[in-house]
């Protein structure tokens, strides 16, 4: 579910929402952050921040520490958006791991915890970080007779 750009989200969720669907199974919303957290806490033991590029220069950031009661990385700071220039900066000395791409197993194992422990890790729209490109024309521009 994010953080993400829009149309890679927006194509990704309709096409997991199409095979659930077809395979009568439930859809359960996981940010992407919270699998890379996962994955990174075989290593991990400090909190510790994954940082992921939300382009334009900027950097999507959310600090985890451990695993809360139900097995699922714990989420200390929200997701924020920052120039990428000012993320050391905006973490403080928190260990950075960026990522670029996801373990669907870690995604799968976060919603499959999620699930047991009956939780909903996020809403059912995306974790947008900015607002689309695309805007709605404004009124058409008068002409003079």
């Amino acid at each position: 579910m994010g953080p993400g750009p829009f149309t890679g989200l927006r194509i990704g969720i309709a096409a997991a929402r199409a095979f659930a669907l077809g395979r009568d199974l439930p859809v359960v919303p996981v940010p992407s952050h919270l699998a890379a957290a996962l994955t990174a806490l075989d290593t991990e033991t400090a909190p510790f921040a994954i940082v992921t590029d939300a382009r334009r220069r900027e950097v999507a950031i959310t600090v985890f520490d451990g695993l809360d009661d139900d097995g699922i990385p714990a989420v200390v700071a929200d997701t924020v958006l920052v120039r990428a220039a000012d993320a050391d900066a905006h973490l403080d000395g928190i260990r950075r791991i960026d990522v670029s791409t996801l373990s669907a197993t870690d995604l799968a194992r976060v919603g499959a915890r999620a699930l047991a422990a009956g939780r909903t890790l996020a809403g059912e729209e995306p974790l947008y970080m900015r607002h689309p490109d695309v805007t709605l024309p404004g009124a058409p521009k008068k002409v003079g007779t």
